[in-house]
């Protein structure tokens, strides 16, 4: 990237691919960019509207693709968000000038019109014919609504490992699942399926065709960070916030096997030590122990129960519970000089923060700004659990291990 001192920031708006005329991009007064994890991309834009010459204008009516570019003049500026304007917000004051807001919002948004009531039967997992039922149904439905899915190769590793597990303590219990969407919106369901497996959900805006990749990608990805930011230089400021409350061990569930007229415990945790899942399944009652005793002390008051389902979807349910708690404990706001590499989903390393709050983190949302102040970058991050310390997930080391009254 350009050495900031050298170089201005600069942006270009594009409307169904032709540049803006000079009578909007002369009124532009402020350009904001909003990426995150939840929910669709947007862009603002508010200008001058001197006369009311924009009001009705032509180009800027809902629906018209919208793309935005940004980075640093005379370098080649990097198109960061593709599609279209949800929104016209003029202002009219009783004095001074009035105003026009434009807001655009990436196709994700095109998942939140309407409701619809449908099922998906799904397979346990096989050895012999291993199935992956989850990202055939996100597929399906993303591409229903003209996105095209991209999957990550290690998509949902944790819930498979975790729901082959189970069907491997039990396989004379093979069972159908059923995926159920209930009066819910694609997006609804898709997000509710993402955070089951261990997805994060977002259009890719780097990827052909432009806006219209839905990228589900796994926590266990890529470990590499993009960015490196350090504060005194170019991280301006970061607010990191350390929290206990909400914070658990381990998820537990129980599920009855009516063939054999008996209850057992399925618990989920985090082995710290070795950067690793632990599943554990026991029949309900194990010469009285308690389960948190078996899970060890460290579970003693932090484990979760979630409602009683079946081994065909206990583990996805469970990760649901389980991974957003993990994985919040240490989260963080900061600024930086603004740069289009801050991006949601993407790790980037902090240094000259102390021993705790220094490392690896991810971007869960990011908003870049121009202005007349120039360009300036704000996000939110948190460091996730595997981020603490060696090893990764990647390493040698395993990542779940399954214990407890069956054995593989």
């Amino acid at each position: 990237m350009a050495k900031y001192a050298h170089y201005a920031p600069s942006f270009a708006i594009r409307l169904d691919g032709n540049p803006l005329p000079p009578e909007i991009n002369s009124a532009i007064s402020s350009v904001t960019w909003t990426d995150g994890l939840e929910g669709a991309d947007r862009v603002e834009v508010s200008m001058a509207n001197p006369s009311l010459r924009l009001l009705n204008h032509p180009l800027l009516t809902p629906d018209r693709e919208f793309r935005l570019s940004i980075g640093y003049s005379p370098d080649p500026l990097e198109e960061v968000f593709v599609g279209e304007i949800t929104g016209i917000e003029p202002t009219f004051p009783s004095s001074g000038m009035p105003t026009m807001r434009v807001a655009a919002q990436d196709y994700l948004n095109r998942l939140t019109k309407g409701a619809k009531d449908r099922a998906f039967r799904l397979s346990i997992p096989t050895i012999g014919n291993f199935k992956l039922p989850d990202p055939l149904v996100a597929a399906l439905v993303a591409a229903i609504d003209g996105l095209v899915p991209a999957l990550d190769p290690v998509g949902g590793a944790l819930a498979t490992i975790l729901a082959l597990g189970s069907y491997l303590a039990f396989p004379q219990f093979s069972q159908l699942g059923i995926r159920k969407q209930t009066s819910e919106s694609d997006f609804s369901f898709l997000s509710k399926l993402s955070k089951e497996n261990g997805w994060e959900m977002y259009i890719d805006h780097t990827a052909e065709p432009k806006g219209r990749v839905l990228r589900f990608q796994s926590l266990l990805g890529n470990f590499e960070p993009s960015l490196n930011l350090a504060w005194g230089s170019t991280l301006m400021d970061f607010t990191p916030r350390l929290t206990t409350i909400g914070d658990v061990f381990g998820v537990t569930t129980r599920v009855w096997v009516d063939s054999i007229k008996t209850e057992f415990v399925i618990a989920i945790s985090w082995d710290y030590d070795r950067a690793a899942v632990n599943l554990m399944i026991v029949p309900s009652v194990v010469g009285g122990i308690d389960i948190e005793d078996l899970m060890g002390s460290a579970a003693k008051g932090k484990t979760v129960a979630v409602k009683p389902t079946g081994f065909a979807n206990a583990a996805y349910k469970m990760m649901a519970e389980w991974l957003p708690r993990l994985n919040n404990r240490l989260t963080g706001t900061g600024s930086a000089v603004g740069d289009p590499n801050i991006k949601a989903s993407k790790v980037i390393r902090l240094d000259g923060l102390g021993g705790t709050f220094s490392g690896l983190y991810r971007i869960t949302s990011a908003t870049h700004t121009f202005d007349a102040s120039g360009y300036k970058t704000g996000f939110h991050a948190r460091k996730e659990v595997w981020f603490a310390g060696p090893p990764l997930p990647g390493s040698t080391g395993p990542v779940a291990r399954l214990s407890g009254a069956f054995s593989i």
